[in-house]
C-alpha cells in the first residue's frame, strides 16, 4: 500500500472517529440533576438561558449553602442582579456572590476554583446548559484540586444543530490542546 493510500485510510478513520463523536455528543446531552441533592456551592455560568434561575432554585431550596455566578459583565452591580432575577435581599446578602472575572469558559474554570477554595467548598454543582456542560465540567475538573467532588447539573434546551456542531469542535479541540499539554 502506498503511502497516499495510508493516508487515505487514517483521514477517514478520524473522520470516522468525529461523525461518531458528534452523534454522541448531541444524542446524550448531559441531564438535570434529579432532586434532592445537596452539595456545599453551586456555580451557575452565564451565558445562556435558564442558567441563573435554575441555580438561584437550587439555593432557595436549601440543595447548596452558596452560589457563584461566573461571567457576570462588569456593568451589572449586585442590586441589578437581584432586581432583575428576584432574589430576596437576605439571600443576596448571605449567599451569592456575583464573578466579574471570566471571559470564557477556561476563566470559568479559574473563577470557580478561586471561590472553591476562598469558601472551603468540598462539593459544588456545576449548572450550565447541556450542550456547554461537557466543555465545562472538563475545564473545571482539570482546573480544580482533585477532591472537589463536580455534580453537573445541565439545564435543558432545545439546540441548534449549529449550537451542537460549534460546541463539539470546541470541547473536542479543548480535550485534544489539553492532551498535548497546552
Amino acid at each position: 500500500m502506498t503511502s497516499k493510500g495510508i493516508f487515505r485510510r487514517l483521514l477517514s478513520l478520524l473522520l470516522l472517529a468525529w461523525a461518531l463523536g458528534f452523534i454522541w455528543f448531541a444524542v446524550f446531552l448531559p441531564r438535570p440533576v434529579i432532586e434532592p441533592m445537596r452539595t456545599d456551592g453551586v456555580v451557575a455560568l452565564t451565558g445562556g438561558s435558564g442558567r441563573i434561575p435554575h441555580a438561584l432554585g437550587v439555593i432557595e431550596k436549601g440543595y447548596a449553602r452558596r452560589l457563584l455566578v461566573s461571567g457576570v459583565d462588569r456593568e451589572v452591580r449586585p442590586r441589578e442582579f437581584a432586581a432583575e432575577y428576584e432574589v430576596p435581599p437576605r439571600l443576596m446578602q448571605c449567599c451569592i456572590v456575583l464573578g466579574y472575572d471570566a471571559v470564557d469558559t477556561r476563566t470559568n474554570a479559574m473563577e470557580t476554583v478561586r471561590w472553591v477554595r476562598e469558601n472551603r467548598v468540598r462539593s459544588v454543582r456545576l449548572v450550565t446548559t447541556d450542550w456547554h456542560m461537557r466543555r465545562a465540567a472538563f475545564d473545571l475538573s482539570e482546573a480544580a484540586p482533585k477532591d472537589l467532588i463536580i455534580i453537573e447539573d445541565a439545564v435543558a434546551s432545545k439546540p441548534s444543530f449549529k449550537i451542537l456542531f460549534i460546541e463539539y469542535n470546541k470541547f473536542v479541540a479543548r480535550v485534544l490542546a489539553w492532551t498535548v499539554g497546552w
